[in-house]
Formats: structure tokens, C-alpha cells, sequence
């Protein structure tokens, strides 16, 4: 096989949680992995463990801010230039501040816009001329629980993942014609890294979150055509 025809996939917030999980997981169904997220050693972290699991597997590194357009632009054209090719799209990354409404800050509302839901907007449209012209291409996008019944601080949080809702939706509509499919995963508290630095575990017992495995496992199967979901659709993952 060419590597050109490896299937590649791009992952958003690869260096921990659900998106290190999700790196290993498509590693192991044989796709080339191109890793994102801002930490450059959390990066290459994710792809040792990769490596270290999956001898052979391809990866491969690229520090992205996704909430800036002219980084997530770079990504999609670094990923062309190395690998040839891009098949699937997974936002991970994500940013849940616990703010009240009367505490928001302009900085917050802004990074939890442009992380949740910009971003999701930023990669999608830079991916679509090669989907387009491939005429093939999924995405996949975390979506939260908190889009549906906020916990109370995640407000802004919440709107931003309900908003990825609707353009999962949009995404799904519009690509039908081209052969790409879009879904979402809506989760609710994950054992990760983004959850304890919000919550104790006397807050949220760990007993009651969810494996990062777990909602990786959900996201490979869209990624690779093997969920039952339909095109477009938002499945709720609650907590235990």
C-alpha cells in the first residue's frame, strides 16, 4: 500500500484525555494519525503511546491553536504536504470554565467560544475542498451532555456545545450530496484532566465518570463507518 492511501485522520486535543485515547484507537484500524493540540510534549507523548502500542503506526505532530483560523489552516495544508490525503475529522479539543452568568468574564465567554464551537467551524470548512474533491470524508465532533441540561456554571460552555449541535446538523445536510458524514458525541463527566481541574473527586466521585476509552471507542466508530448513528445525529453518552 501506498502512503497515499493510508486513511488519515486528524485529531483535535490529541494530547490527553479523549483525544490520546482516540489517537491509539485509530492507530490500531491502520489510519496515519496527525496529532493537534497546543502543547508540542504532550503531542509527543501521545504519539510514544501510540508507537509503543501499535509498532509501525504512522503519526504525525502539529502544535495547533484551534481557536485560530490561520493555525488551523496550516494544519489542514501540513497534513496535505506530509500525508496526501485527509479521510476523517475528530474535535476533541475543548475548554469548560465554571463561571456564573453574573461572573463571566469577557476573556472566558470569548476562549470558551472560540474553543467549542469556532474551532469546530474553523477545521470543518478548511477540510471541505478536500472533501469535496475526494468526494468522501467524515467528521466526528465532541459534543457534551451540558448541551442539553447544563450544570450550573457551565452556561457558556453548554451554549457553545449546543451550537456544535446544530452545525453537526448543517455539516451533515450540506455533505450528504459529497458522500461525507458528520455525527457527535455528547458525553457527560469524563475522568480527565479538564474535569478535575473544575471538579474534586468528592464533587464528582470517579466512580460516576466515564473511561476516556470509552467515549474514544464512540468516535472511532463513526470515524471508521461502524456506528449505527445517523448522519447528523448527536447521541447523549450520560455518566454512570
Amino acid at each position: 500500500m501506498n502512503e497515499t492511501e493510508i486513511p488519515v485522520v486528524i485529531i483535535t486535543g490529541a494530547g490527553s484525555g479523549v483525544g490520546r485515547d482516540l489517537a491509539l484507537l485509530m492507530a490500531e484500524a491502520g489510519y496515519a494519525c496527525v496529532l493537534a493540540a497546543r502543547t508540542k510534549s504532550a503531542l509527543e507523548s501521545t504519539a510514544a503511546f501510540c508507537s509503543a502500542e501499535v509498532p509501525g503506526c504512522k503519526t504525525l505532530i502539529v502544535p495547533t491553536d484551534v481557536a485560530d483560523p490561520a493555525q488551523v489552516n496550516q494544519l489542514i495544508q501540513t497534513t496535505l504536504k506530509h500525508l496526501g490525503r485527509i479521510d476523517a475529522l475528530a474535535n476533541i479539543a475543548g475548554y469548560a470554565p465554571l463561571q456564573p452568568i453574573q461572573r463571566i468574564e469577557d476573556e472566558t465567554l470569548q476562549r470558551c467560544t472560540a474553543v467549542n464551537f469556532n474551532a469546530v467551524v474553523y477545521t470543518t470548512r478548511a477540510v471541505w475542498p478536500t472533501f469535496k474533491a475526494q468526494k468522501s470524508g467524515v467528521v466526528c465532533n465532541v459534543s457534551s451532555m451540558g448541551a442539553f441540561d447544563p450544570f450550573t456554571g457551565f452556561n457558556i460552555y453548554g451554549a457553545m456545545k449546543a451550537a456544535v449541535n446544530i452545525f453537526t446538523k448543517a455539516t451533515a445536510d450540506e455533505g450528504k450530496r459529497l458522500n461525507v458524514n458528520a455525527y457527535a458525541i455528547a458525553p457527560g463527566a469524563i475522568e480527565t484532566p479538564m474535569l478535575r481541574a473544575n471538579f474534586s473527586e468528592k464533587a464528582i466521585p470517579k466512580e460516576g465518570t466515564l473511561d476516556p476509552m470509552d467515549v474514544a471507542a464512540a468516535i472511532s466508530k463513526c470515524l471508521t463507518g461502524k456506528t449505527d448513528m445517523q448522519s447528523g445525529e448527536t447521541r447523549q453518552m450520560p455518566s454512570h
